[in-house]
């Protein structure tokens, strides 16, 4: 008899987004090669890497050549230069005692994100924000918490969905359902919206009343210009007895092709009388090997001076590019969110059409890529998200391009 597959995996509708994105792209060259396209869909940085970055880099690889600094497998948990930089630098000024014992490297906060769901029990409720980045929701459905997918709705009957609109300002409201793993991603990904401290501290007081887990992507921290967001779930009292933060030098330092993020699991959270963090090590060490001495030598370079203050004008570039679309795409007539706090734009499609109509339309008529916002789960459709993560020049000229529809 043949093995059977997982069969969760079939539960999963359609293709992962990216990958349709990528498949009618390719289909709209095919058709019309040599023409144009500006692609703002997908979040991935342009600029490269920042001069201490690579000097980091060399430096390091230079060490790897030589017999008395050569390093081969990296310590499961990160290194401790790494750990403990991560610790001073980015909680000491928030006032957050975050050791670094308490923090693990890992290579970003995709796999991060996907991965630690294994830790919790496998009947274990879970409650997402709708519009969602679908890798919390898709790597739940692989591990068979989810239940059956309803086409008609477009929603797993034993996920808790948590609708972000316009109408509660893009922050879900605490859920009449109890679950136990509360998926938040501030600021946001895909609206581009933030949540204030008092917000938050809402649901950490939430949490820690139910028994819950937050589970708390803080990938975008470093694009937040408002001084009453929060950087870190654990500026909430209370945060380290039910909150796991993610955070990623993706975005903060354009490592999305050098990878490299790390994972915050408090001592003192414990569920069953055991230490969570104790069993994200165990996993980590039956499942990975670490982050190469390479790539966390380039991390350092991110805290030297030299390396906060370029990685500081990496994203003030974008965060401009972020400025040019919310603003051209408003007195175009478009209702437009995010773009303060975060890289991404969430606009309201036109006429009422839906968001693939518009992906489709503004791909064909204006040589545009970004993604539609239904994509991201029910409470997306009519809405599409635009990134700011391309060059000054072509976002100015995919502005252009959508005004002159």
């Amino acid at each position: 008899m043949a093995v059977s597959i997982n069969k969760n995996f079939l539960k999963l509708p359609g293709n992962y987004l990216f990958a349709e994105i990528a498949r009618r792209v390719d289909e709209e060259q095919k058709q019309h090669p040599g023409r144009e396209i500006i692609r703002l869909g997908i979040g991935d940085v342009t600029l490269p890497l920042a001069p201490a970055v690579v000097e980091a880099l060399k430096q390091a690889s230079e060490e790897m050549g030589r017999q008395e600094t050569f390093k081969g497998y990296a310590p499961y948990e990160g290194y401790d230069f790494l750990r403990e930089k991560i610790a001073s630098e980015d909680y000491g000024p928030l006032g957050c005692e975050i050791s670094a014992d308490e923090i693990f490297v890992s290579d970003g906060a995709k796999g991060d994100c996907a991965n630690v769901q294994e830790l919790f029990a496998p009947d274990a409720r879970i409650a997402i924000c709708d519009p969602v980045y679908p890798v919390y929701l898709d790597s739940n459905v692989m591990a068979g918490r989810t239940g059956k997918y309803q086409e008609s709705t477009g929603m797993f009957d034993q996920v808790i969905y948590m609708p972000c609109t316009r109408e509660n300002g893009f922050v879900p409201e605490l859920p009449k359902e109890q679950p136990d793993l509360i998926y938040l991603c501030f600021p946001n990904n895909p609206t581009g919206e933030a949540i204030s401290l008092e917000a938050l501290q809402r649901w950490v007081d939430y949490a820690n009343q139910t028994g819950a887990v937050i589970l708390y992507d803080a990938a975008y921290e470093a694009y937040i210009s408002n001084s009453q967001i929060p950087h870190s779930i654990y500026q909430c009292q209370g945060a380290k007895t039910c909150a796991i933060e993610i955070k990623s030098f993706s975005k903060k330092a354009g490592f999305t092709g050098v990878r490299l993020g790390f994972m915050v699991i408090p001592k003192d959270l414990t569920r069953d009388g055991v230490a969570i963090k104790d069993l994200w090590l165990r996993r980590q060490g039956s499942k990975y090997n670490g982050v190469p001495y390479i790539i966390q030598r380039a991390g350092m370079a991110v805290y030297t001076d030299e390396g906060k203050r370029q990685i500081r004008e990496q994203i003030a570039y974008y965060m401009a590019n972020a400025a040019e679309i919310y603003q051209g795409l408003k007195a175009a007539g478009y209702e437009v969110y995010g773009g303060v706090d975060s890289p991404y734009v969430w606009m309201k499609t036109p006429g009422g059409i839906t968001s693939w109509d518009f992906f489709d339309r503004l791909l064909k008529e204006a040589g545009v890529v970004g993604t539609p916002g239904s994509g991201f789960g029910p409470s997306g459709e009519g809405y599409f998200r635009l990134t700011a993560f391309g060059t000054k020049e072509n976002t100015q000229k995919a502005i252009d391009k959508i005004k002159n529809m």
